[in-house]
C-alpha cells in the first residue's frame, strides 16, 4: 500500500477508530470509490456452512484458493466452539463449519445455483438477484410468444407459459437450476393434495349437503347477504388453512349454494 490509497475496513466502529489511530489512517465520512460495490442493494453479508462432500473439507481457505475461486471475502469462521476473526485463512475446515462471507449478491446467487455437490450451503437468505440486461430482449420475445399463443391460437394458459419458460431456458435467459429454485414447491404439493380433496368434496355430495344446511340456517336472503355469508366462511377457512386450500374447498360449496338459491354460479 502507498499513501493516498483507499481501504475498506469492516468491523466495530471503536475498533476501527483505534486501528486508524494506531496506523495513522484518515477515516472518511462515507464511501467514495467503493460506494457502488458496498451498497446494500449490491452487496452484503451471508452465513454459509461447509457442505457434506465439500471440496473445502480438510483444507484451509488459503489452500483451497478460496478468494480466487469464489471471489467473495471471508470475514469469520466458526468451527467447534470457537469463532475466528483473524488468521481465518489458516483454519482447517470440516463439515458443518460456518463461514461468514462478504461479497456481491449476484456472486452469492451464482454460488448457490451451482450444481451439486456444492462446496457451501447458504444458511441465511440472499438479497438482490442476478441481472442479465443483455438477455432482456430474449425474455421479452419469449413472453410475447407465450401471450400470442394464448390470444391468437387459443392455446391453454399452462401450455403457452410452459413453452415460453422452456424457450427462456434454451436461450440462456435463465438456467435450469434457477428455474427449479424459482418454483414454489410447497404450493405445488399443496395443490396436488387439495385438488383431489376438492373433487371428492363435490362428488360425495358433501359440498351440496353443507350448502343446503347453510341455506336452511340463513333462509331466503338477498344475494348481497349470501355474498356476505360466503365472505365470512372464506375468512374462517383461511384462519385454519391456506388461501389456496380455502379456494379449492369453497368453489364447489359456493357453486352449490348459488344454484340452490336460484342464482347463477358464475
Amino acid at each position: 500500500m502507498a499513501a493516498g490509497d483507499d481501504l475498506v475496513v469492516i468491523g466495530k466502529e471503536d475498533n476501527i477508530r483505534k486501528l486508524a489511530e494506531l496506523k495513522g489512517w484518515e477515516i472518511k465520512e462515507g464511501l467514495e470509490f467503493f460506494a457502488d460495490e458496498f451498497a446494500r442493494t449490491n452487496a452484503g453479508l451471508v452465513e454459509t456452512v461447509v457442505s457434506p462432500r465439500s471440496e473445502l473439507m480438510g483444507k484451509t481457505l488459503s489452500e483451497a484458493g478460496f478468494q480466487d475461486q469464489y471471489r467473495v471475502n471471508p470475514i469469520a469462521v466458526h468451527t467447534g466452539d470457537r469463532v475466528y476473526y483473524s488468521g481465518i485463512k489458516h483454519v482447517v475446515l470440516k463439515m458443518g463449519d460456518a463461514i461468514l462471507l462478504q461479497g456481491p449478491w449476484d456472486r452469492f446467487h451464482r454460488l448457490r445455483n451451482q450444481p451439486q455437490p456444492r462446496a457451501l450451503t447458504f444458511s441465511s437468505p440472499l438479497e438482490g438477484e442476478i441481472l442479465r440486461p443483455e438477455k432482456a430482449t430474449l425474455a421479452v420475445v419469449w413472453l410475447s410468444v407465450a401471450l400470442a399463443q394464448i390470444i391468437f391460437f387459443k392455446m391453454q394458459l399452462s401450455v403457452a407459459l410452459m413453452s415460453g419458460a422452456l424457450g427462456m431456458i434454451i436461450t440462456g435467459v435463465l438456467s435450469v437450476d434457477e428455474a427449479y429454485h424459482s418454483v414454489d414447491w410447497m404450493t405445488v404439493f399443496l395443490l396436488a393434495g387439495l385438488i383431489p380433496l376438492g373433487f371428492a368434496f363435490e362428488q360425495t355430495g358433501t359440498a351440496a349437503y353443507i350448502a343446503r344446511k347453510v341455506l336452511e340456517i340463513i333462509g331466503e336472503v338477498q344475494p348481497i347477504v349470501l355474498l356476505a355469508v360466503i365472505g365470512i366462511m372464506t375468512s374462517f377457512f383461511t384462519l385454519v388453512i391456506s388461501n389456496v386450500g380455502a379456494t379449492v374447498l369453497l368453489v364447489p360449496l359456493c357453486m352449490n349454494m348459488a344454484i340452490m338459491a336460484g342464482g347463477d354460479p358464475r
